[in-house]
């Protein structure tokens, strides 16, 4: 019997390792973090720092948590559900509620002691300004 994959399949885990290495530090599904709902990311970086920014509306900035372990930044919450009316009835509910968590690695190492996190019009904004070594050195080239 022949095999589905049509690449013949992979010998050991380390080969699948190496696919990935190749293709670079994806945000894979499993990175994208587990619950009832995931927010949405914008990932930024500059010289200075990297800034992520989530969307998550409808929360209070207590009910969110963001923490750093590593190259991995994490955002945690719970968006309450409100509370419903008892002779109310729903025609179409589209919001979503429920715990969310989210974790991606970090492209560059950040100085974990500066780390900022503001909250605003639904918005979650995390500043984290790059390590000393992880900003890099422009070295001039001087002619001979």
């Amino acid at each position: 019997m022949r095999a589905l994959a049509p690449w013949g399949g992979f010998g050991s885990l380390n080969e699948m390792d190496r696919l990935f290495e190749r293709f670079g530090d994806w945000d894979l599904p499993e990175m994208r973090g587990f619950g009832e709902w995931t927010p949405t990311l914008d990932v930024s970086e500059t010289n200075e720092s990297i800034v992520v920014k989530a969307e998550i509306p409808g929360m209070e900035s207590k009910d969110i948590l963001v923490s750093l372990e590593g190259p991995i930044l994490n955002i945690k919450g719970e968006k309450k559900h409100e509370k419903e009316e008892k002779d109310e009835q729903f025609y179409r509910t589209e919001r979503t509620y429920g715990a969310f968590a989210r974790s991606i690695r970090l492209p560059a190492s950040v100085d974990g002691s500066k780390v900022t996190a503001a909250y605003k019009n639904g918005v979650l904004t995390i500043t984290m300004p790059k390590a000393p070594g992880a900003k890099g050195n422009t070295i001039p080239v001087k002619a001979e």
